[in-house]
């Protein structure tokens, strides 16, 4: 009977835990949504009590409010997707990156901030975005994502700045210089690498170039 009662505790602590992971993930990104709507709702319901003091209850209630909030947020992000890949919107978004530029404190945050971005939609040069890299020891490898690879003014070698996630936030992370020549490169997409990375390992494609001959130098 213990034996079946622990069998069963443990397999429902495997089971709730992806439930758990999903919830935290998702209630993350709505209270972060609604953090950013909440602001114009409100305006919103303020200027709704001076005009029609009757519609403003309809719309007093928390729930009502955070719901409208994501919808509002939602919309906005699409909205400005649309502008970015239009080629009004791409030079639009050029004098605004002009202008960050030219504000002090602004400018680095918001630079380093848009290059991180950028980089992930570019291949850094000839390199795989996804590698795996000797870390923390040399007898251990984990998955990385190049941002940028660069030259040692010293030997002319090229180095990677790696950028590696943890499990299972993947915001948070290392950021480690390897030379490209150390690097393993893996034929996996970013998706199929945080994937991989916030699984814990439990979903990735079936193959993996782990060994020293999977290495592919950098021309």
């Amino acid at each position: 009977m213990l034996t079946k009662i622990r069998r069963n505790v443990v397999a429902g602590i495997l089971t709730f835990i992806p439930i758990w992971i999903t919830i935290w993930v998702i209630s993350f990104l709505v209270e972060v949504l609604v953090a950013l709507g909440s602001p114009f709702v409100k305006a919103y319901v303020s200027w709704l009590r001076i005009h029609s003091p009757t519609l403003a209850e309809g719309f007093s209630a928390q729930w009502f409010q955070g719901t409208i909030s994501v919808a509002i947020v939602l919309a906005a992000l699409y909205l400005l997707g649309e502008i970015a890949t239009a080629v009004a919107g791409r030079r639009l978004l050029a004098a605004f990156d002009y202008l960050m530029a030219r504000i002090p404190v602004v400018q680095s945050i918001y630079g380093a901030a848009r290059q991180l971005v950028t980089s992930f939609q570019t291949k850094p040069g000839s390199s795989q975005r996804v590698v795996l890299i000797e870390f923390p020891s040399p007898e251990m490898k984990t998955v990385g994502l190049v941002t940028r690879i660069f030259n040692d003014a010293d030997t002319g070698e090229e180095i990677a700045a790696v950028y590696v996630p943890t499990t299972p936030n993947p915001t948070s992370g290392y950021m480690e210089l390897v030379p490209t020549s150390r690097l393993i490169m893996l034929d996996w997409t970013i998706n199929e690498a945080m994937t991989f990375i916030m699984s814990g390992g439990a979903a990735a494609p079936p193959k993996l170039n782990y060994s020293r001959s999977a290495r592919v130098p950098a021309p």
